[in-house]
């Protein structure tokens, strides 16, 4: 990694080994830097706060060699990353002001794509998963990602079951506890549609009311407009001297029609006159017509404003015209049967609920059975690696109970799992607890209750170190869990990692010269007198150096003779060891 602008790192390169790589310096030196770098190429939060003190942005840089099947090449190469010999380069980038880009394989990507590759890529345990281990939750957590397939099949159906139970039953509280309110509203939606059914309103029925109605109103008006422009178009029989326009226009056309020939454009004229005389006759005509036509019936008329004064009754309560009317009595007719059809509904839900209670209990059990059945290979696992780490007589124990219901608590809040009702969760009925059994003849407690400081560090790391080798990926990332170990035990501690090594990448941050000296490869993180960390300032320590920095961490003075010794003494022990 090339990390540059972090925190205390101004300009830094750490070279990871590929077996054990511990790194070391003095406290505050930067050595939780190289966590967090590692951490931000994996998609960890950006915070801006970890940009230095007068830059812009801070960059962290990694090659990480991939085989090109691997899940993370694979999913990189979707999101068109390219692989450079075997290798993947991520960079991540963070600016002052907060925002965060993320590159894999020279392609810019989401952060969020970090957080996928990092899952077959690198495994981080800290202290703060030694802290979340202790609460039951994260313990099952831990239990189940041991078991694998034993437990993640049947949890995954379980959960189905869960989701779907879960979405029934609060359909069916909804529509047991809205009965009256649903009650009142298929009421109010039956009282609409039977008074819009008895009215019968048809299609565009109220703007052709509106037009007859005006036309019965003002019948005689309208005739007698008729009569006039009828007499003055084709003539009054009754007054014979009247001039009226078709004789007109019919003497017009003759004066021209006999003249016509000698010039078209006069012809032309003519045409267009004899056009008129058949347009104004036309016209004149359906004059007639609809003078002789027009009704002016005063009972057509009442019965005409009764019906529209019933549409507009309608269209006052269901809609602004007779269409939004008829709009909403074939919306309301659905909700009216979805609403009869409730009774029905309710039935078919209960029923689907006591299926799915039933599903529910023996995937329950399933999943019981199958962590019952890890959980004594996952404890014996920690037990063995507890005798590695001198506590020889430490026995742990996995202990899964389950919760039963109140005498008060309703029955639906629970399933039956092998003939009891008991409390469930969207991950089952089970609560998983790790015991601790440190001397012989102690009872077995709670790991957090029944270890001292230092049996809870190494209780925690065999449990990480278990739990890293059920993690199928080639690094894991070890930041000082070995907190408050020493002596003989950090001895052991180093010399369990330098074995998880054979068979994968190992990384350890750690203040322990015990475990310093089983890594394959040593850095030293250091500051300058200006308080930065450059480039040189995480070097590879090998042979005097290593040394010099070992007798420091033994005894605070790499000059010390004594340390001196004692740490050449841990060299050639962990060597042997190995």
């Amino acid at each position: 990694m090339r990390i540059r602008s972090l925190g205390v790192i101004d300009d830094a390169v750490v070279e990871l080994s590929p077996g054990f790589t511990a790194v070391t310096g003095e406290t505050g030196a930067g050595k939780t830097m190289v966590v967090t770098s590692l951490g931000l190429l994996l998609g960890g939060r950006a915070d801006p706060a970890l940009v230095r003190i007068g830059a812009k942005t801070a960059v962290v840089e990694g090659r990480i060699a991939v085989g090109r099947a691997a899940p993370a090449a694979v999913r990189a190469e979707e999101a068109g990353a390219e692989l450079d010999d075997g290798t993947l380069l991520i960079s991540r980038t963070v600016s002052a002001e907060g925002r965060s880009r993320a590159h894999v394989g020279g392609r810019s990507v989401p952060v969020g794509l970090l957080g996928e590759l990092a899952d077959d890529l690198v495994a981080v345990h800290g202290q703060t998963d030694q802290q979340g281990l202790l609460r039951p939750a994260r313990q099952r957590q831990a239990l189940d990602r041991y078991a694998g397939d034993a437990v993640s099949v049947p949890l995954a159906k379980y959960t189905a079951a869960y989701r779907r139970l879960r979405a029934v039953s609060a359909e069916l509280d909804e529509l047991t506890t809205r009965a009256r309110e649903r009650a009142q509203e298929a009421d109010l939606l039956r009282f609409g549609l039977e008074e819009i059914t008895a009215a019968e309103p048809q299609p565009d029925e109220d703007t052709e009311l509106a037009a007859e109605a005006e036309r019965l109103g003002h019948a005689e008006a309208l005739a007698s407009a008729a009569a006039a422009a009828h007499a003055a178009l084709a003539g009054n029989p009754e007054d014979l001297e009247a001039v009226d326009a078709s004789t007109l226009v019919a003497g017009a056309h003759r004066a021209l029609d006999a003249v016509r020939s000698h010039d078209p454009e006069l012809s032309a004229l003519t045409e267009r006159l004899g056009e008129i005389g058949i347009l104004m006759a036309d016209v004149a005509g359906e004059l007639a017509s609809y003078a002789d036509g027009l009704d002016a019936d005063p009972l057509r008329l009442a019965a005409v404003e009764e019906r529209r004064a019933a549409l507009t009754h309608l269209m006052r309560k269901y809609g602004a015209d007779v269409a939004s009317v008829l709009a909403w009595a074939e919306e309301s007719s659905a909700r009216l049967a979805e609403l009869d059809g409730d009774d029905d509904r309710i039935g078919e839900l209960a029923a689907e609920r006591d299926a799915l209670r039933a599903e529910l209990g023996e995937l329950a059990q399933a999943l019981t059975d199958a962590r019952e059945a890890s959980a004594k290979r996952f404890a014996d696992a920690v037990t063995a690696e507890l005798a590695e780490l001198a506590m020889p007589h430490a026995r742990v124990s996995v202990q899964i109970s389950r919760t039963e219901l109140p005498e008060t608590a309703d029955e639906s809040d629970g399933v039956e799992v092998g003939g009891r009702t008991v409390a469930y969760g969207p991950t089952g009925a089970d609560e998983v607890e790790l015991l601790l059994a440190p001397h012989p003849g102690t009872p077995p407690r709670p790991i957090a209750k029944g270890a001292s400081g230092g049996e809870l560090s190494r209780v925690m790391l065999a449990v990480e170190v278990v739990f890293a080798g059920s993690d199928p990926v080639p690094t894991y990332l070890f930041d000082e869990v070995d907190a408050g170990v020493g002596g003989k035990a950090a001895v052991e501690v180093g010399r369990r990692l330098a074995r998880l090594a054979r068979s994968a990448q190992v990384v350890v941050v750690t203040h322990l010269p015990q475990v310093a000296a089983f890594a394959d490869r040593q850095l030293l993180v250091e500051k300058t007198h200006d308080g930065s960390v450059t480039r040189s300032g995480v070097t590879v320590l090998e042979g005097e150096d290593r040394v010099r920095e070992l007798s420091r961490m033994l005894a605070g003075q790499e000059d010390s003779e004594t340390a001196r010794a004692h740490a050449e003494e841990l060299l050639e022990t962990a060597r042997a060891g190995r």
